[in-house]
């Protein structure tokens, strides 16, 4: 029997079970999916607070805990000069964030709001460069840097980091200046204001979601970039990815595995603040330009 020859209160019973069960497989796929996606994370925050003597211990839940390996972490007698490490990631991060940004908005409103010849090839040109691999250029970057005595500097890991970031920030900004109804800026250009005005005092306003979202996405590839990091930083220089690559532990010749997931544990304790307390600005972000 179909459900249309159904009396009324059956088929809307059917379609009440229906939308029962769709609703229950979207919380379903939801939370296989968080599950999925925060285990490992848990499992390092478990491991990061388990006693080195019983660091292959299969129980799933916190035991024998100690703040040792945290201790061990920011412990400069065993090698471990992860507190520099924390403040030359931070430095690297936001200064290629802000260069990036810099660059990046005008570059997309540009490519979104003005004509000029061949637009969509330097728009492909910037796409190109974001898939262009990393590890191809690490030697000639290498060479170059230290034929200019940069090696070892701050510089040396920004502008490469830069040129990875930029792209990214210019193709997301460019997406939502593209949507922007041209009315808004052809109002403000009506009222007196120049083009450059009205770029600060409308457009950039409203494009503060979008731009805050590609400053976040921006900061977290050039906190977690390691290739770069790892060939052309020195001592004094090393971000906390590639310190944690070296990390010494607090036990000779064992892999020192508790102190690495408390480092990994500190390293992304910052990211997800930041993403916990801007949530609301990245959603935005996200989702700016999606309805017209």
């Amino acid at each position: 029997m179909s459900v249309s020859t159904l009396d009324p209160r059956a088929a809307k019973a059917v379609a009440r079970r229906r939308e029962r069960w769709a609703s229950s497989r979207t919380y379903i796929s939801a939370a296989i999916i968080l599950i999925w996606c925060l285990l490992p994370f848990y499992w390092m925050i478990v491991t990061a607070f388990r006693d080195v003597g019983y660091t292959f211990d299969p129980t799933p839940w916190f035991t024998h805990v100690t703040w040792d390996n945290f201790t061990t972490v920011f412990s400069e007698s065993l090698g471990n000069h992860f507190a520099r490490n924390l403040l030359n990631s931070l430095i690297v991060a936001s200064a290629t964030t802000a260069v990036a940004l810099l660059f990046g908005v005008f570059a997309a409103y540009a490519l979104a709001r003005l004509e000029f010849r061949f637009k969509f090839l330097v728009l492909g040109f910037v796409l190109g460069a974001s898939m262009f691999p990393g590890v191809a250029i690490v030697t000639p970057l290498f060479q170059l840097f230290t034929n200019i005595g940069w090696f070892g500097t701050y510089q040396a890991l920004i502008i490469p980091n830069i040129s990875f970031v930029l792209p990214l920030t210019v193709y997301t900004l460019t997406s939502f200046f593209r949507e922007m109804p041209w009315e808004l800026e052809e109002a403000a250009r009506i009222d007196g204001c120049t083009q450059g005005e009205a770029f600060r005092k409308v457009i950039m306003p409203l494009a503060a979601p979008a731009v805050f979202t590609t400053a976040i996405l921006a900061f977290i590839g050039a906190w977690n970039e390691f290739l770069i990091a790892s060939q052309l930083s020195s001592e004094a220089t090393k971000t906390v990815t590639v310190a944690i690559a070296y990390f010494a532990g607090s036990q000779p010749h064992q892999e020192p595995y508790t102190a690495v997931m408390a480092a990994g544990t500190v390293v992304t304790i910052p990211l997800v603040i930041l993403v916990l307390v801007f949530q609301r600005k990245i959603v935005a972000g996200l989702t700016a330009g999606a309805v017209k």
